[in-house]
């Protein structure tokens, strides 16, 4: 099974998400925004992207420029951060299996599929 970690009001987001019907791959939509991953899953995301928790900042977010951009904080922190304001999550992410990216572009899915 392909999850995607989708926001329907980003456009890559969107994108993504018409990549993967026009691909006539099985996934599933996870809408994170309404139902934050957990600690553990997030990790493993984490992990599979390759990724420290930093990476996966959107840092041009306004809650992080105007809260957390000139603190300092450890991975756990941070992925607590993104768990707490799941806006903070960069997207879309795609999954299949072992394999992860964040597909900016959009068309960067086709890796793991």
């Amino acid at each position: 099974m392909i999850y995607l970690f989708h926001n329907s009001r980003c456009g890559k987001s969107r994108d993504c998400f018409a990549l993967l019907k026009e691909t006539k791959a099985n996934f599933q939509i996870i809408k994170y925004l309404e139902k934050p991953p957990s600690f553990d899953q997030l990790s493993v995301i984490i992990e599979k992207l390759g990724y420290k928790p930093i990476d996966l900042i959107r840092k041009t977010e306004k809650i992080w420029i105007e809260k957390y951009k000139s603190k300092t904080f450890s991975d756990h922190e941070l992925i607590q951060l993104m768990i707490e304001n799941p806006i903070l999550i960069e997207r879309p992410i795609v999954i299949n299996g072992e394999k992860a990216v964040v597909a900016r572009p959009f068309d960067k899915a086709r890796e793991v599929l």
